[in-house]
Protein backbone atom coordinates (compact mmCIF):
# COMPACT_ATOMS: atom_id res chain seq x y z
CA UNK A 1 0.00 0.00 0.00
CA UNK A 2 1.21 3.49 -0.51
CA UNK A 3 -0.02 6.62 1.21
CA UNK A 4 -0.05 9.93 -0.95
CA UNK A 5 -0.38 13.09 -0.47
CA UNK A 6 -2.19 15.00 -3.30
CA UNK A 7 -2.58 18.35 -5.32
CA UNK A 8 0.07 19.34 -3.40
CA UNK A 9 3.89 20.17 -3.84
CA UNK A 10 5.24 19.66 -0.37
CA UNK A 11 4.29 16.49 2.60
CA UNK A 12 1.97 16.93 4.93
CA UNK A 13 -0.60 19.66 2.77
CA UNK A 14 -3.34 18.25 -0.35
CA UNK A 15 -4.83 15.40 0.49
CA UNK A 16 -3.63 12.14 1.38
CA UNK A 17 -4.86 9.05 -0.61
CA UNK A 18 -3.98 5.27 0.33
CA UNK A 19 -3.08 3.37 -3.09
CA UNK A 20 -3.54 -0.47 -3.25
CA UNK A 21 -2.82 -1.95 -6.32
CA UNK A 22 -4.09 -5.60 -6.89
CA UNK A 23 -3.85 -8.30 -9.75
CA UNK A 24 -7.52 -9.03 -9.09
CA UNK A 25 -10.51 -8.09 -7.18
CA UNK A 26 -10.60 -8.31 -3.29
CA UNK A 27 -13.80 -8.99 -2.05
CA UNK A 28 -15.84 -5.67 -1.23
CA UNK A 29 -16.39 -5.95 2.64
CA UNK A 30 -12.39 -6.45 2.40
CA UNK A 31 -11.74 -3.16 0.43
CA UNK A 32 -14.42 -1.42 2.64
CA UNK A 33 -12.71 -2.80 6.22
CA UNK A 34 -9.22 -1.75 4.50
CA UNK A 35 -10.92 2.01 3.62
CA UNK A 36 -12.36 2.05 6.97
CA UNK A 37 -8.70 0.89 9.04
CA UNK A 38 -6.75 3.77 6.78
CA UNK A 39 -9.50 6.25 7.70
CA UNK A 40 -8.31 8.64 4.85
CA UNK A 41 -11.07 10.34 2.86
CA UNK A 42 -10.17 7.57 0.08
CA UNK A 43 -8.26 4.47 -0.67
CA UNK A 44 -8.07 3.61 -4.49
CA UNK A 45 -7.62 -0.33 -5.61
CA UNK A 46 -6.60 -1.03 -9.28
CA UNK A 47 -6.45 -4.24 -11.35
CA UNK A 48 -4.87 -3.94 -14.82
CA UNK A 49 -7.07 -4.63 -17.88
CA UNK A 50 -6.36 -6.65 -20.68
CA UNK A 51 -6.35 -3.52 -22.82
CA UNK A 52 -3.45 -1.94 -20.63
CA UNK A 53 -5.81 0.46 -18.86
CA UNK A 54 -6.34 0.06 -15.04
CA UNK A 55 -9.89 -0.77 -13.66
CA UNK A 56 -10.39 1.34 -10.71
CA UNK A 57 -12.48 1.84 -7.17
CA UNK A 58 -12.50 4.51 -4.57
CA UNK A 59 -13.91 3.54 -0.70
CA UNK A 60 -13.75 6.23 1.48
CA UNK A 61 -13.97 5.16 5.49
CA UNK A 62 -18.21 4.62 5.01
CA UNK A 63 -18.47 3.74 1.37
CA UNK A 64 -17.74 3.07 -2.60
CA UNK A 65 -17.77 6.26 -3.75
CA UNK A 66 -18.41 7.15 -7.87
CA UNK A 67 -15.72 9.17 -8.51
CA UNK A 68 -12.61 10.11 -6.86
CA UNK A 69 -10.00 12.59 -8.54
CA UNK A 70 -7.52 13.33 -5.20
CA UNK A 71 -7.28 8.88 -5.09
CA UNK A 72 -6.89 8.71 -9.41
CA UNK A 73 -3.84 11.52 -9.04
CA UNK A 74 -2.20 9.09 -6.21
CA UNK A 75 -2.98 5.96 -8.25
CA UNK A 76 -1.17 7.45 -10.90
CA UNK A 77 1.19 9.27 -9.19
CA UNK A 78 2.31 5.47 -7.58
CA UNK A 79 2.48 3.97 -11.29
CA UNK A 80 4.15 6.37 -13.43
CA UNK A 81 6.97 6.05 -10.55
CA UNK A 82 7.00 1.94 -11.48
CA UNK A 83 7.07 2.47 -14.84
CA UNK A 84 9.47 5.47 -15.70
CA UNK A 85 8.89 5.88 -19.30
CA UNK A 86 5.03 6.30 -19.10
CA UNK A 87 4.18 9.30 -20.15
CA UNK A 88 -0.07 8.24 -20.42
CA UNK A 89 -2.35 6.11 -18.35
CA UNK A 90 -6.21 5.37 -18.96
CA UNK A 91 -8.51 4.15 -15.43
CA UNK A 92 -11.61 3.35 -16.23
CA UNK A 93 -14.99 3.22 -13.87
CA UNK A 94 -18.55 2.29 -14.35
CA UNK A 95 -19.83 5.70 -13.38
CA UNK A 96 -17.74 7.67 -15.21
CA UNK A 97 -16.07 5.90 -17.75
CA UNK A 98 -12.50 6.06 -19.33
CA UNK A 99 -10.29 8.59 -17.24
CA UNK A 100 -6.60 9.18 -19.27
CA UNK A 101 -3.81 10.78 -17.12
CA UNK A 102 -1.27 12.26 -18.52
CA UNK A 103 2.57 12.74 -16.74
CA UNK A 104 3.65 17.07 -17.44
CA UNK A 105 7.37 18.17 -18.29
CA UNK A 106 6.05 20.24 -15.37
CA UNK A 107 5.76 17.83 -12.42
CA UNK A 108 2.24 18.25 -13.30
CA UNK A 109 -0.26 15.00 -13.50
CA UNK A 110 -3.44 16.03 -15.68
CA UNK A 111 -6.25 14.42 -15.42
CA UNK A 112 -9.36 14.12 -18.10
CA UNK A 113 -12.70 14.08 -16.00
CA UNK A 114 -16.23 14.56 -17.62
CA UNK A 115 -17.64 17.65 -17.40
CA UNK A 116 -20.08 17.93 -14.93
CA UNK A 117 -21.22 20.82 -14.81
CA UNK A 118 -24.00 22.32 -12.07
CA UNK A 119 -27.49 23.92 -12.73
CA UNK A 120 -28.41 26.56 -11.21
CA UNK A 121 -31.69 25.71 -8.46
CA UNK A 122 -35.01 27.12 -7.82
CA UNK A 123 -35.69 25.38 -4.73
CA UNK A 124 -33.31 25.79 -1.94
CA UNK A 125 -33.42 22.94 0.77
CA UNK A 126 -34.19 23.67 4.17
CA UNK A 127 -30.97 21.22 5.12
CA UNK A 128 -28.44 23.43 3.01
CA UNK A 129 -29.20 26.44 4.73
CA UNK A 130 -29.65 25.16 8.21
CA UNK A 131 -26.16 23.16 7.42
CA UNK A 132 -24.01 26.44 6.72
CA UNK A 133 -23.63 29.43 9.20
CA UNK A 134 -23.78 32.27 6.41
CA UNK A 135 -26.26 32.13 3.99
CA UNK A 136 -25.33 31.63 0.06
CA UNK A 137 -25.85 34.22 -2.50
CA UNK A 138 -26.75 31.50 -4.90
CA UNK A 139 -27.39 27.74 -4.78
CA UNK A 140 -26.43 24.93 -7.41
CA UNK A 141 -26.06 21.77 -8.04
CA UNK A 142 -24.64 18.58 -10.18
CA UNK A 143 -25.21 15.15 -9.90
CA UNK A 144 -22.24 15.19 -7.02
CA UNK A 145 -23.08 18.12 -4.95
CA UNK A 146 -24.64 21.29 -4.12
CA UNK A 147 -23.31 24.33 -4.86
CA UNK A 148 -23.43 27.19 -2.33
CA UNK A 149 -21.94 30.34 -4.36
CA UNK A 150 -20.35 33.10 -2.37
CA UNK A 151 -19.77 36.90 -3.68
CA UNK A 152 -17.36 37.21 -1.36
CA UNK A 153 -13.99 34.88 -0.39
CA UNK A 154 -13.80 35.21 2.95
CA UNK A 155 -17.53 33.78 3.71
CA UNK A 156 -15.88 30.42 2.15
CA UNK A 157 -13.32 30.65 4.26
CA UNK A 158 -15.20 31.57 7.53
CA UNK A 159 -18.38 29.71 6.95
CA UNK A 160 -18.97 26.68 9.81
CA UNK A 161 -20.47 23.94 8.23
CA UNK A 162 -23.28 21.86 10.21
CA UNK A 163 -22.58 18.04 9.48
CA UNK A 164 -26.26 17.02 10.72
CA UNK A 165 -27.86 18.82 8.45
CA UNK A 166 -25.61 18.54 5.83
CA UNK A 167 -25.83 14.77 6.38
CA UNK A 168 -29.58 15.33 5.44
CA UNK A 169 -28.69 16.07 1.65
CA UNK A 170 -27.20 12.71 0.71
CA UNK A 171 -26.46 11.13 -1.52
CA UNK A 172 -25.44 14.95 -2.78
CA UNK A 173 -22.51 16.44 -0.71
CA UNK A 174 -21.94 20.28 -0.98
CA UNK A 175 -19.56 22.37 -1.86
CA UNK A 176 -18.85 26.27 -1.02
CA UNK A 177 -16.82 28.73 -3.75
CA UNK A 178 -16.33 32.02 -4.58
CA UNK A 179 -14.10 34.27 -6.83
CA UNK A 180 -10.78 34.13 -5.38
CA UNK A 181 -8.17 36.86 -5.23
CA UNK A 182 -4.75 35.11 -5.18
CA UNK A 183 -6.38 32.43 -7.52
CA UNK A 184 -8.90 32.11 -9.54
CA UNK A 185 -11.63 30.42 -7.50
CA UNK A 186 -11.72 28.84 -3.92
CA UNK A 187 -13.86 25.91 -2.30
CA UNK A 188 -14.30 24.08 0.74
CA UNK A 189 -16.03 20.42 0.18
CA UNK A 190 -18.13 19.16 3.09
CA UNK A 191 -19.21 15.11 2.72
CA UNK A 192 -20.62 14.17 6.54
CA UNK A 193 -22.91 11.82 4.57
CA UNK A 194 -20.64 9.96 2.54
CA UNK A 195 -16.88 10.30 4.17
CA UNK A 196 -16.43 12.99 6.76
CA UNK A 197 -16.92 16.85 7.91
CA UNK A 198 -14.31 18.65 5.46
CA UNK A 199 -12.14 16.78 2.59
CA UNK A 200 -8.74 18.11 2.31
CA UNK A 201 -8.74 18.61 -1.03
CA UNK A 202 -11.68 17.48 -3.98
CA UNK A 203 -10.27 16.85 -7.43
CA UNK A 204 -13.75 15.45 -8.82
CA UNK A 205 -15.72 18.57 -7.37
CA UNK A 206 -13.76 20.84 -9.61
CA UNK A 207 -15.76 18.94 -12.98
CA UNK A 208 -18.38 20.97 -11.50
CA UNK A 209 -16.60 23.92 -10.47
CA UNK A 210 -14.05 24.50 -13.37
CA UNK A 211 -17.13 25.19 -16.08
CA UNK A 212 -18.71 27.10 -13.71
CA UNK A 213 -16.32 29.74 -12.79
CA UNK A 214 -14.82 29.43 -16.38
CA UNK A 215 -18.18 30.39 -17.61
CA UNK A 216 -18.30 33.20 -14.75
CA UNK A 217 -14.75 34.61 -15.55
CA UNK A 218 -14.81 34.04 -19.33
CA UNK A 219 -11.67 32.10 -19.64
CA UNK A 220 -11.16 28.06 -19.93
CA UNK A 221 -8.28 28.15 -17.94
CA UNK A 222 -8.18 28.64 -13.85
CA UNK A 223 -6.27 28.09 -10.94
CA UNK A 224 -8.21 26.84 -7.82
CA UNK A 225 -7.46 26.61 -4.72
CA UNK A 226 -9.34 24.40 -2.24
CA UNK A 227 -8.92 26.41 1.36
CA UNK A 228 -9.36 23.56 3.94
CA UNK A 229 -6.82 23.37 6.59
CA UNK A 230 -4.15 21.35 4.40
CA UNK A 231 -4.78 23.75 1.19
CA UNK A 232 -4.21 22.51 -2.19
CA UNK A 233 -3.87 23.75 -5.40
CA UNK A 234 -5.42 22.05 -8.39
CA UNK A 235 -5.04 23.63 -12.60
CA UNK A 236 -7.99 23.05 -14.37
CA UNK A 237 -8.91 23.86 -18.43
CA UNK A 238 -12.18 23.84 -19.88
CA UNK A 239 -13.20 21.78 -22.83
CA UNK A 240 -16.48 20.98 -24.84
CA UNK A 241 -17.16 18.00 -22.69
CA UNK A 242 -14.33 17.60 -20.91
CA UNK A 243 -12.06 19.21 -17.92
CA UNK A 244 -9.05 18.62 -17.18
CA UNK A 245 -7.51 18.76 -13.56
CA UNK A 246 -4.23 18.89 -13.07
CA UNK A 247 -1.90 18.58 -9.24
CA UNK A 248 0.97 17.98 -7.98
CA UNK A 249 1.81 14.83 -5.58
CA UNK A 250 4.15 13.55 -2.98
CA UNK A 251 4.52 9.74 -1.88
CA UNK A 252 4.26 9.67 2.27
CA UNK A 253 4.70 6.21 2.85
CA UNK A 254 4.80 2.77 1.42
CA UNK A 255 4.45 -0.12 3.18
CA UNK A 256 2.38 -3.81 3.42
CA UNK A 257 -1.06 -4.92 4.21
CA UNK A 258 -1.27 -7.81 6.53
CA UNK A 259 -4.69 -9.78 5.52
CA UNK A 260 -6.71 -11.91 7.98
CA UNK A 261 -5.68 -15.83 7.35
Amino acid sequence: MYQVDAFTDRLFAGNPAAVVPLNQWLPEPLMQAIAAENNLSETAFFVPSADGSYAIRWFSPLAEIDFCGHATLASAFVLFRQMPECEVLSFTAPAVGRLQVWRKADGLIEMRFPLLAPEPVDEVPLALLEGLSIRPDEVWRNRQAWFAVYHDEQAVHDVVPEPTALARLAPRDTVVTAAGREFDCVSRYFWPANGGLEDPVTGSIHAGLAPFWAGRLGRPQLTALQASARRGVLHCQVGEDYVLVAGQARLYLEGSIWLPD
